[in-house]
């Protein structure tokens, strides 16, 4: 599974937001600022070729919904982010957020105790 670039990952989190839509339903939940309408459907299009969408024909529109879970992305997305910028190591991953202020003591307890305790 491939990176998506900024304006795809964008597109996605509209489709995964929806579950499944045509394209001017994505750009009703996109942020402001909105892309063209055009280039939003040559990025879903482009996202469709890259078999991370699905479509499905009514008259004269295509309703897309996402092939790739959300999940499935960023577990992806975030293991290679770990392995390429924090050794693969993420304890150096939060060490860095610890340092850097951007994580309290309380969130990590809270993280400590979802380890100890994941199934609640």
């Amino acid at each position: 599974m491939e990176k998506l670039t900024i304006q795809e990952e964008e597109a996605m989190l509209a489709v995964w937001q929806l579950g499944k839509g045509f394209i001017k339903d994505f750009m009703d939940v996109l942020p402001e600022p909105k892309p063209p309408y055009t280039t939003l459907a040559s990025t879903i299009k482009n996202l469709e070729r890259k078999g991370f969408l699905a479509s499905e024909r009514f008259a004269n529109a295509n309703q897309y919904r996402a092939k790739v879970k959300e999940a499935d992305y960023k577990k992806r997305f975030m293991s290679g982010f770990v392995d390429s910028y924090f050794k693969s190591s993420y304890k150096e991953l939060v060490a860095f957020f610890a340092k850097d202020k951007k994580i309290s003591a309380e969130e990590l307890k809270e993280i400590i105790n979802l380890i100890e305790n994941p199934g609640k």
